[in-house]
């Protein structure tokens, strides 16, 4: 801890490539903070645009913005933050990328829980701002609840979760003591080393709630970010590479429960990402992050499976180790869902024990038959066929191993949730009616003129199963395809003139919902779909999503 009179003081270390058009938003970002950033290190590494000379204007303005300029791009995010650690002259460091912002008063937050914990290490809240759109979602919230304070990392497990390190402030003497710095060179997901090493060295850990840091998601950018670029195999090997590796620093450093909270994390977010995006992929990149996974998780401990085994992690894992080469890629991208759907067909062996499948009765579901009903990977299919009077959504809650019967589900309410602000409307509460299949079947109502109103836009679809002990089970629904059924459709409409609906799954198999009110809305809609599919085309020769 500083031991001078002066007022705790952080500096921010910012690093970019080729970002001219984002880097001085983010510099006067960190320089808005005020005075508690006593100085602003700006590493630009080996830009060929215009972001050196962006940086040497700003710089001959501000006293407190310093300037690097690495001669050659090193090929990753942790040389540039390294050179700027070694700059750093304040007792505090913050890390910001080029293309992210710190909002007003985040530094000062941090530092007032520094100063009042004694913490080496004090973590906030960061937020995905997706772009153009604004809508903001919060990383890891149940971490930054409200304020705490960890006297060690392994009474905190779920910190291993939080692989940034943006969003966070460190003492500087820390981090120096301990040797504790970024891969360099290529290396993607460098956090995640960083963050294990800084873990390891086992700080005082702060954690507020206050949003410390906005994390800005351009999807549709032309140069997609190291980690945006996901469907190149190569990225899915630097990751595996990156958890391998902060996993043998936690263990080395003697951190065993740590280390088993970071394979835990691979399985339940890491894989679950990846395994979404299959269906995407071409063969030969299946067939290679088939073969590169299995290898990976052949190095995991049986007890690695067991700290939840019926969690969707751990169940995918198994079959990707049970099989050779790729299969049912369109069920294990909605096991990967949040939250998961395990759809059908539900496989027993001879003496009844439930299993993946009949042809890989290795994978056993025994773990299901006792797994309380609000956290079972419950599969409902959704029909959805817009029409100009009475559009009904129809429903239908599949069985699980009579997981469910015994549960006795009796309704289910639906909502849908708007794409831009999370904003939910149309809340319907139906009963389930037992089938002669087995499964359970409602209907509700959609005013698909209202979904065309204010806000119009995508639309996502959620559930609520409850049952007769008043226990309940959110999820989202299968979109049933197949015989037109996700047709988009022009309709009259009253209040209107013309509605364009197009239902449609998603990345996962959930049913969404498209509606753009007249002519003059279903244009922008018709437009940004087409800017959609070329991004698609595009991503699958440079990637897509961040994290």
């Amino acid at each position: 801890m500083p031991t001078t009179s002066e007022p705790p003081a952080a500096s921010v270390v910012v690093i970019g490539h080729n970002d001219a058009a984002h880097v001085t938003e983010a510099v006067r970002s960190a320089l808005a903070q005020g005075p508690a950033v006593r100085q602003v290190v700006a590493v630009d590494d080996g830009s060929t645009d215009r972001s050196p000379k962006v940086l040497a204007r700003l710089a001959a303005g501000e006293p407190r913005l310093a300037v690097l300029c690495r001669a050659a791009n090193s090929g990753g995010c942790g040389s540039p933050r390294n050179d700027g650690l070694a700059a750093v002259t304040s007792p505090y460091v913050m890390f910001l990328d080029s293309d992210d912002v710190l909002p007003a008063g985040a530094v000062a937050a941090l530092l007032a829980a520094a100063a009042r914990t004694g913490a080496e290490v004090t973590a906030g809240r960061c937020v995905r701002r997706e772009l153009p759109s604004g809508r903001e979602h919060p990383w890891q919230p149940d971490l930054y609840a409200a304020h705490a304070v960890v006297a060690h990392p392994s009474r905190r497990p779920r910190l291993v979760h939080d692989t940034l390190c943006v969003n966070k402030l460190y003492r500087t003497g820390f981090l120096h003591e301990h040797g504790i710095r970024f891969p360099e060179g290529p290396f993607r997901y460098e956090d995640f080393v960083f963050a294990a090493r800084v873990l390891a060295a086992a700080p005082r850990i702060a954690l507020v709630p206050e949003t410390v840091y906005v994390w800005q998601v351009r999807r549709a950018a032309d140069r997609l970010s190291l980690s945006l670029d996901r469907a190149d195999i190569g990225n899915w090997r630097a990751r595996t590479r990156a958890c391998a590796l902060a996993h043998a620093i936690l263990l080395g450093a003697g951190h065993k429960e740590l280390a088993r909270a970071a394979r835990a994390k691979f399985l339940d977010h890491d894989l679950r990402m990846y395994a979404r995006e299959l269906a995407l992929r071409d063969a030969s990149y299946r067939r290679a992050w088939w073969a590169h996974t299995r290898a990976y998780l052949e190095q995991y401990d049986v007890a690695d499976f067991e700290v939840d085994p019926a969690a969707p992690g751990p169940l995918l894992a198994r079959v990707v180790l049970a099989s050779p080469g790729p299969r049912d890629l369109g069920r294990l991208g909605e096991l990967a869902a949040r939250p998961a759907r395990l759809c059908p067909p539900y496989a027993r062996t001879p003496d009844g024990t439930p299993v993946w499948s009949e042809d890989l009765p290795r994978v056993t579901l025994t773990p299901l038959l006792t797994r309380p009903v609000r956290l079972l990977p419950l599969a409902v299919d959704a029909e959805l066929r817009p029409r100009a009077r009475a559009t009904r959504l129809r429903l239908r809650l599949h069985e699980l191993y009579g997981r469910v019967a015994r549960a006795d589900p009796t309704e289910v309410a639906a909502e849908w949730r708007s794409r831009a602000d999370g904003h939910p409307v149309q809340r319907r509460t139906a009963a389930l009616t037992p089938a002669a299949d087995g499964t359970w079947s409602a209907a509700v109502s959609v005013d698909l003129d209202a979904l065309g109103g204010p806000g119009a836009g995508t639309w996502d679809l959620r559930l609520r199963v409850r049952f007769a002990d008043g226990a309940h089970r959110d999820l989202t629904a299968h979109a049933v395809t197949g015989a037109g059924r996700l047709r988009r459709r022009a309709l009259p409409s009253a209040r209107h003139g013309l509605l364009l609906v197009h239902p449609y799954a998603t990345l996962s198999g959930a049913l969404a919902l498209r509606v753009a009110p007249g002519v003059r809305g279903a244009v922008p809609v018709i437009g940004a779909r087409l800017r959609r599919l070329l991004h698609w085309r595009r991503s699958d020769q440079e990637g897509d999503y961040r994290r």
